[in-house]
């Protein structure tokens, strides 16, 4: 099976064919920077468009604990709805082990470290190309942008 355009490397520019939707990108880096300015550990993210078809991107990320698992999962969809990105679902927020949030094209998942290692989605989804995410830490003000 190919696996696709590899993953970003272009320096701190974004590879558009690395997810094929550029905005999806953009959401990755306002996600990856709310769930880092919350604490969060070991960010991972996976271009999924051929494997899994209902979305494009991954980010899989840990707390530390239960509490801190809710404060990065609600960070996160709090800055993403405020870049204008809706939430579609949102799973086991109350759990604090593991928390799915969809925002169509990209999916958050926010574990316990113990879920992450039980569960292990990275070796499920071993076929997929990461994406490099130093890249999208450096993407300015965290805004998403109309423009393509």
């Amino acid at each position: 099976m190919s696996a696709g355009p590899g993953p970003l490397n272009e320096g701190t520019e974004l590879n558009v064919e690395a997810t094929e939707n550029r905005d999806v990108l953009e959401e990755l880096g306002v996600a990856l920077r709310a769930a880092e300015g919350t604490g969060a550990t070991a960010p991972v993210a996976l271009r999924v468009t051929e494997q899994f078809g209902l979305a494009d991107a991954f980010l899989i990320v840990t707390g530390s604990v239960e509490r801190n698992v809710q404060a990065i999962s609600d960070a996160v969809e709090d800055a993403l709805n405020e870049a204008g990105v809706r939430t579609v679902r949102r799973e086991g927020r109350e759990s604090g082990r593991w928390v799915l949030l969809d925002f169509g094209d990209l999916i958050v998942h926010v574990f316990h470290a113990e879920e992450r290692d039980f569960y292990q989605l990275e070796r499920l989804w071993q076929d997929c190309p990461l994406i490099e995410l130093e890249p999208l830490r450096g993407t300015a003000g965290g805004a998403l942008s109309a423009a393509g």
